[in-house]
């Protein structure tokens, strides 16, 4: 056992966590027991979730909210049954607040896409502006690049710190009157950063600029309060917290989805619809045109359901533990540069790293040969990679199924690494 092991404290019973999910029993390569440490890419699934999507499709598969059969009646109270669960997961006012899209991405270009279409006071045009970071996901800058191609608004950003964090001393420069909307990751999908989101909102809050926040690497591992972020919107997805793939979520305030105008339209978003015109349903259904993620809300809600079991807290205070000692651990190899905050405090549970003068494709690829799962390239965080020199990073992330066990692992593994390439 490492010295660094020695007095963990906080980490949950894994040994029962992991038989729920069938998946880490796996051996790959012959003889090599999986140690997956991608789940900031994507989670895995517990059996509850993969037994409610089975259940839905064997006992109560149906369109929702226009059949008067049985199963069209059961379809719909699972799929609503599943908003209600996730509003109260993150303390929203109102169910009505929440709307399921395919995913994150889809989340924020939805609210990109409104602002571009809305009548004043939200409006972005030629004489607006758009607040971002340097730090973002693709996923939060590309929307609104192409919203400010469209409408001639400026696009600003937060550049970073050495030490991974967003450079704050222009907060006055950069949100300003002129400035429409604030947009940024809560927490770093690639430096782990969790970010400052008091200061960021109450500049916001006093040049009357909404805010959004890209909440996709928090919800899985933190309590999520949106009333207490004091933010506008929040968007996260389904699959990086033990639910499926093809479900995200947008929560907005009441009165910003009542004024602003659909993204999408078709079936299910309507009031009336005649030849020349149409009117809306209120939201949520405003914005969740045509036959909605079905069965992937109803594995959403029972993901909400297994994560509450296990306490959000617990998670929390678990994933900072295996944090803070896979970072020790990590600064123990060789060459090892972790790119990002080095202090276990206000990070998430993703360490990203280069080695030496290994490209981290190797690095992975050599890892994987032991049966060690990491995420390894730019993380659709290209502009972070940019801003450190790097063409890459090889990444580890952890989640409420991760071990110390694991991270040494890792580490035995990354000496493997240095050994195969001299």
């Amino acid at each position: 056992m490492s010295d660094a092991r020695k007095g963990l404290t906080g980490l949950l019973d894994t040994e029962a966590i992991r038989k729920d999910f069938p998946i880490l029993d796996r051996v790959i390569h012959g003889d090599k027991k999986l140690v997956y440490l991608d789940s900031a890419a994507s989670s895995q699934k517990p059996r509850q979730v993969i037994d409610a999507l089975s259940g839905y499709y064997e006992q109560h598969h149906a369109n929702v909210h226009r059949g008067i059969h049985v199963l069209a009646d059961e379809a719909t109270a699972l799929y609503e049954g599943a908003r209600d669960k996730v509003a109260a997961f993150i303390n929203a006012p109102s169910r009505d607040e929440v709307i399921f899209t395919k995913n994150a991405s889809e989340s924020l270009n939805l609210v990109a896409n409104m602002l571009g279409w809305a009548d004043e006071p939200y409006r972005v045009d030629r004489d607006t502006e758009i607040v971002i970071t340097e730090m973002e996901h693709h996923s939060n800058i590309v929307p609104w690049q192409l919203l400010a191609q469209r409408t001639g608004a400026k696009l600003k950003w937060f550049g970073l710190t050495d030490d991974g964090r967003l450079d704050l001393s222009n907060i006055e420069e950069i949100i300003t009157e002129k400035t429409k909307i604030v947009s940024f990751v809560l927490v770093s999908n690639i430096l782990g950063t969790v970010n400052p989101v008091e200061a960021i909102v109450r500049r916001a809050q006093q040049v009357g600029a909404l805010v959004l926040i890209d909440a996709s690497q928090a919800a899985p591992h933190a309590p999520l309060d949106v009333q207490a972020l004091q933010a506008d919107f929040v968007a996260f997805t389904g699959h990086k917290m033990c639910g499926p793939t093809g479900i995200g979520v947008l929560w907005g305030r009441q009165e910003l989805l009542e004024d602003l105008p659909p993204f999408l339209g078709g079936g299910e978003m309507i009031e009336t619809v005649s030849m020349n015109s149409s009117t809306y349903a209120p939201a949520p259904h405003k914005f969740e045109a045509g036959t909605p993620p079905i069965a992937q809300a109803v594995g959403l809600g029972a993901a909400v359901d297994y994560l509450n079991a296990i306490g959000m807290e617990k998670i929390a205070a678990h994933e900072h533990a295996i944090t803070e000692y896979a970072v020790k651990r990590l600064l123990e190899v060789p060459d090892l540069r972790i790119i990002g905050p080095v202090s276990a405090e206000d990070r998430g549970a993703t360490v990203s790293f280069t080695l030496g003068d290994i490209h981290p494709h190797d690095v992975g690829q050599v890892l994987d040969e032991q049966g060690i799962a990491v995420r390894v390239g730019h993380h659709c965080a290209r502009p972070v990679c940019l801003r450190y020199g790097i063409p890459a990073t090889t990444r580890a992330s952890f989640y409420l199924y991760s071990t110390p066990g694991e991270v040494d692992a890792l580490v035995d593994g990354l000496e493997h690494v240095r050994q195969f390439f001299g």
